[in-house]
């Protein structure tokens, strides 16, 4: 008890050098974003089987700008972010064209954090319906490929989940089930990550299955994608202390067909993305494309955006990996 308190203590007193927050700004809702390039050099950058293919640093004068915590590729050639703010960004990728928009995903006048902090979103390629988990309410909620709302849910299983740790990862599978980990550990300290297995639509009638999750030590889940092979990367996170404080990133795989109620599904590591030139940042969202569409044997990209937690120490990074065909060694 003694060293938890110590270790609270200590994280209190350096977390206001990392959560400095800008100075507030006269609201501004400008649909404009631009991508700043990220000098890499020639020769960067590889990440185990990984190789960065662009790096760029996304501003806007938009003050609904930020906070970036779920990513989704609707489209070839579209991205779509969530904040934990309660915005959607619906943007081209660099290099192509065409319009953005930039709106809030739920009708709340009054915008409590509580109440819209998206922290993942997962879809249904097939019809384009959309599913975001809300960590503040535990809850999960429905969206037709316009985002109009169509059903929310708070799963009875994820009622013990802390109400700031809560669905940090959620994707639906290929077979049509749903998977989500919650941030937190089962255990102060501990390795293992509640999850859970629902049937179908978690936002509909059902029961869901609790099993765990564990990636490699010291690392939370934070986001999650199904690759065309049908196993699952995990985009993983770890906040190191002392200052200057940084977010230490991490890519694993896991393979479904592993994932057994009441069982731990293990993820392996497949790259760490602090070994290379590039600092990186607050990596909270993650999607994935085939290069040359759904082929199976086709090179994977890996797209991944920074939440910026409107700290003037941090920004919002927009970073390309290709992942090659064949299964990478784990």
């Amino acid at each position: 008890m003694i060293r938890r308190a110590l270790i609270l203590l200590v994280a209190l007193g350096l977390a206001p050098g990392l959560w400095l927050r800008s100075p507030p700004q006269r609201p501004n809702h400008l649909q404009a974003v631009e991508f700043l390039p990220v000098p890499r050099g020639d020769q960067c950058c590889s990440y185990g089987p990984l190789r960065l293919t662009g790096a760029w640093r996304l501003t806007s004068p938009n003050t609904d700008f930020g906070g970036w915590s779920a990513l989704l590729v609707t489209r070839p050639g579209r991205l779509l972010a969530f904040s934990d703010r309660g915005y959607w960004l619906d943007l081209p990728q660099p290099g192509q064209h065409g319009a953005l928009r930039l709106a809030a995903v739920f009708p709340d006048k009054a915008q409590y954090k509580e109440n819209r902090d998206i922290e993942s979103a997962t879809r249904d390629p097939a019809d384009g319906r959309i599913w975001i988990a809300l960590e503040g309410r535990n809850a999960v909620s429905r969206h037709d490929a316009s985002l109009r709302g169509e059903a929310i849910r708070q799963p009875e299983e994820m009622r013990g989940w802390p109400l700031n740790s809560g669905p940090e990862a959620m994707l639906r599978l290929a077979d049509g089930r749903f998977v989500a980990v919650s941030e937190a550990a089962s255990e102060w300290g501990g390795t293992i990550h509640p999850a859970l297995l629902f049937p179908a639509d978690p936002t509909g009638p059902g029961a869901a299955r609790g099993f765990g999750f564990e990636g490699p030590e010291g690392y939370r889940p934070v986001d999650m994608a199904q690759l065309p092979d049908g196993r699952v990367l995990v985009l993983m996170r770890r906040l190191r202390w002392p200052m200057p404080a940084r977010f230490l990133i991490k890519l694993a795989i896991a393979d479904p067909a592993e994932i057994a109620p009441g069982k731990v599904w293990r993820a392996r590591e497949i790259a760490d993305l602090d070994t290379g030139p590039l600092a990186t940042d607050n990596f909270e969202g993650m999607a994935v494309e085939s290069a040359a569409g759904r082929a199976r044997d086709s090179t994977v990209v890996v797209w991944l955006i920074s939440d910026d937690n409107s700290a003037v120490t941090q920004q919002t990074l927009l970073w390309r990996l290709e992942l090659p065909p064949g299964k990478p060694q784990t």
